[in-house]
């Protein structure tokens, strides 16, 4: 073979490998944004689910010890509170989102005013200089 042919077929080979890299490459990452709705919907499951599994431990031991209400009241009550433990960490989660957020818009409002700032005393400034 020829050193042209060669080098064709190098540039084709490289540009089918190319292609199959693209395609095998990830989707860039999505920005989640979730409703009030679903948050909340969140938060009403995570203390369900706490007083859902607190009533199922505290009904399973007074089944074998044969008491039945009081592990049942006692579990119920800690599920309760690591329910409400639990949504409590889920708004300090979503309220720091919401302040980082908070804090990109207000950072990129400071440079685009910054910027404003610079092209009006810019535009002030040419009268001067055409003189």
């Amino acid at each position: 073979m020829t050193e042209p042919d060669t080098q064709q077929r190098m540039a084709q080979l490289e540009a089918k490998i190319d292609a199959a890299k693209q395609a095998q490459a990830p989707a860039p990452k999505k920005e989640e944004h979730y409703s009030q709705a679903q948050q909340a919907w969140r938060m009403v499951i995570e203390l369900v689910a706490g007083l859902g599994i607190g009533f199922g431990i505290g009904y399973g031991l007074d089944t074998v010890f044969g008491t039945l209400p009081v592990f049942m009241l006692i579990f119920t009550c800690l599920g309760l509170v690591a329910g409400v433990k639990t949504m409590i960490r889920t708004a300090h989660e979503l309220q720091g989102d919401q302040m980082a957020l908070e804090a990109e818009r207000d950072a990129a409002g400071q440079a685009r005013d910054d910027t404003d700032a610079a092209d009006k005393t810019a535009t002030m400034r040419e009268p001067e200089n055409g003189k």
